[in-house]
């Protein structure tokens, strides 16, 4: 299968002060396309670094990063901003919606980068939410809508460019167990009906279930478990 996603040799290190905290050790990663891939392990483990590198928030300080071709690790902050806006889609644990704005225009906030015009953006926002369960909810606004409903709006917000990769960050962390599971079903509709490629951090076992595998990422390093 083909791997849409690569690391190799990867290493992090920050510097605090004096004090060098290597984050990531020397890691070797292949991603295939269309896997859903669950990361789990203590705080301060590496887990949102290593969402960070795939999404091209973040440099290695060591080695190369590849997803879809593009080698990231050797882009300009202009070219990485560029490249984010047609290949990552980003779900946080908080939903970041814009309070002024409705669900329609909210999901279509990532096409403000493109060269689409107005009439395509409404388009491709409905086609989005349509596909999140939100098609009747387009003009409301994020307080009108529930926690789970603002998470759907940002799924829909994540998905609306068509990326090569959705990148979540703890995206049910916020959410009691049922919408918690309404939200991970989505999620794997739409990796197993959309064909998304989808790497989760998660804290939570249970969300970690929704997975093809989960990733145990502990002191730099990763283990990797099959899903049962």
């Amino acid at each position: 299968m083909t791997a849409i996603a690569t690391l190799r040799g990867v290493s992090k290190t920050y510097q605090k002060g004096k004090e060098r905290v290597d984050v990531l050790h020397e890691l070797d990663l292949d991603i295939p396309e269309g896997d859903f891939i669950a990361v789990m392990g203590p705080s301060g483990s590496g887990k949102t670094t290593l969402l960070n590198l795939l999404g091209g928030l973040d440099k290695p300080t060591v080695g190369t990063v590849t997803v879809g071709g593009a080698e990231l690790s050797s882009m300009s902050n202009n070219q990485l901003s560029r490249w984010r806006s047609n290949n990552v889609g980003f779900i946080f644990q908080f939903y970041n919606l814009l309070p002024v704005l409705t669900a329609q225009k909210n999901v279509e906030l990532p096409l403000l980068l493109t060269n689409f015009g107005g009439a395509e953006r409404a388009k491709r926002a409905q086609i989005a939410l349509d596909i999140v369960g939100l098609a009747d909810r387009a003009t409301h606004h994020p307080r009108e809508l529930s926690g789970g409903q603002e998470q759907r709006v940002a799924i829909a917000r994540a998905i609306v460019s068509d990326p090569t990769l959705l990148l979540c960050d703890e995206p049910t962390g916020d959410l009691d167990r049922d919408t918690a599971d309404e939200i991970l079903k989505l999620l794997q509709t739409l990796n197993r009906e959309h064909g998304k490629t989808i790497v989760m951090v998660t804290h939570d076992a249970q969300a970690a279930e929704y997975a093809n595998r989960t990733l145990h990422c502990d002191k730099g390093t990763l283990e990797t478990r099959e899903a049962a």
